[in-house]
């Protein structure tokens, strides 16, 4: 069986940007970076660090990519309460100045 590491990545960048996860997905990684128990021990020189290495770089790449897109689109409206797929109603207003 072959387990693609594009899974992964896609997986963990859905993760960390979905608005309800992503404080457990920061506070997930940076537990296992500290913590002893990983998938490769940090005993084995190269190998044990190199699990961390790529979690923690994967992880402040989508910070930093996240943070780069909130200030490009400071307008964007994100909304983290509602439910996915469920539709948001607003009240339409006239922009129409029509008083001159």
């Amino acid at each position: 069986m072959k387990f693609p590491l594009q899974f992964i990545y896609d997986w963990y960048r859905g993760a960390i940007r979905h608005p309800q996860y992503r404080w457990w997905v920061i506070l997930g990684t940076l537990v296992y970076f500290v913590s002893p128990f990983d998938i490769s021990p940090d005993i084995f020189p190269i190998a044990g660090q190199l699990d961390d290495f790529v979690l923690l770089t994967l992880l402040i790449t989508e910070l930093f990519q996240m943070i780069v897109e909130r200030l490009q689109n400071p307008d964007q409206v994100i909304v983290e309460d509602a439910p996915e797929g469920e539709t948001i109603e607003v009240d339409a207003v006239s922009v129409d100045d029509s008083s001159n």
